[in-house]
């Protein structure tokens, strides 16, 4: 028993079960989360090139305008410390030009990729410093760990594929690139921002498939990490729903408190119906106030046997009719007004009461 006590123990502690959603927005609000750091700078890349190939011809022309403009004009400055400024400032200026699209089109990218992997997600837990992350045996740990070997073997591939696909695009243009030195400066300068903006577009088009699947590694290797175990499911419902133990408190209290305020009513009610023993059913009617007699108490065998008493003690006549007894108990709840098909007998009962009470 004792050894079957621990493999049970075993069980419910092994993560076989998948994160609720609790579990899941507690992690995400920690930072961690399913995201494939290749997918970013595949579509950062990816988009930077296109740009380049769609406006090469002006970025060309802005470059050779500004090595015109380096060679004729500022050559012959004379050079003090407000040219020298102004000179700088200048060539910074025109630089920004080019470099600012290419990188607002790198931010966009870079927010894209994280925004379909991630959602919207603002937290700061991942910038907190923890001392627990300078400890020189975890480290040690994690770069011999199973998901350091993943790493290098990814990291191997990628340079492997990222590499084939530039040499077979080197490789094909081979021609090309050997008549260059035929050619003008700004052809050759031409012909080689061409034949890099081509090699950077398939490199970033092989990239991109490995960064999907590495994404899909990194979903898996998230929802492996996040499992939980049976007992941690156990005490997660415990803390959203509460400890079944004090509900049933709760829920027993709460049917003591209708009990006694139930009881509270029956020295009020006209006649209190029995069955004799088993079954009880207290009615009230007010003439003019309702249309129809309610019921304001029922109970079966000790509460019935209470109220009867409540009933004797209050001078509140009891009328014994089993079936009638019966059939309010089972038909009615508290508060409601009898059925039509019990007017007649209830009727009966009524005018026998106040026949008593007129007596009395």
């Amino acid at each position: 028993m004792k050894l079957l006590r621990l493999d049970l123990q075993f069980f419910a502690g092994e993560k076989t079960e998948k994160a609720t959603p609790r579990k899941r927005q507690e992690v995400r609000e920690k930072g961690q989360v399913a995201k494939s750091a290749d997918l970013n700078t595949a579509v950062v890349l990816l988009l930077v090139f296109a740009v380049l190939l769609f406006s090469g011809s002006l970025y060309q022309e802005t470059f050779f305008q500004l090595l015109r403009e380096s060679f004729q004009q500022y050559t012959r400055t004379d050079i003090t410390v407000d040219s020298v400024h102004l000179l700088f400032l200048r060539i910074l200026e025109q630089i920004a030009w080019v470099v600012a699209p290419i990188f607002l089109v790198a931010i966009f990218g870079a927010f894209i990729a994280n925004f379909l992997q991630v959602g919207f997600l603002f937290t700061t837990e991942p910038l907190q410093m923890k001392l627990s992350k300078l400890d020189p045996i975890q480290g040690f740990k994690r770069m011999l760990s199973l998901r350091s070997l993943v790493e290098l073997l990814k990291s191997i591939l990628k340079i492997a594929i990222v590499g084939f696909v530039t040499f077979f695009v080197l490789w094909t243009k081979l021609g090309q690139i050997l008549t260059l030195t035929t050619k003008s400066l700004s052809t050759t300068l031409s012909s080689l921002a061409s034949l890099a903006v081509q090699m950077g577009l398939y490199a970033s088009a092989a990239l991109l498939f490995l960064a999907f699947l590495d994404y899909l590694y990194q979903r898996f290797d998230f929802e492996k990490n996040i499992r939980m175990s049976k007992q941690e499911i156990k005490e997660e419902y415990k803390k959203t729903e509460g400890d079944p133990l004090i509900k049933s408190k709760i829920k027993q209290k709460q049917r003591e408190m209708a009990m006694k305020r139930m009881m509270q009513e029956v020295p009020k009610a006209d006649v209190v119906i029995t069955n004799p023993t088993h079954y009880a059913v207290a009615l009230k009617y007010e003439d003019g106030k309702m249309d129809a007699p309610i019921v304001i108490a029922k109970g079966v065998d000790y509460i019935a046997l209470k109220m009867k008493q409540l009933a004797k003690e209050h001078d509140v006549v009891t009328v014994e009719n089993r079936p009638l007894a019966r059939a309010l108990y089972s038909q009615t709840e508290i508060g409601d007004a009898i059925p039509e098909q019990f007017f007649k007998a209830v009727a009966e009962i009524l005018a026998y009461v106040y026949r008593l009470k007129r007596k009395i």
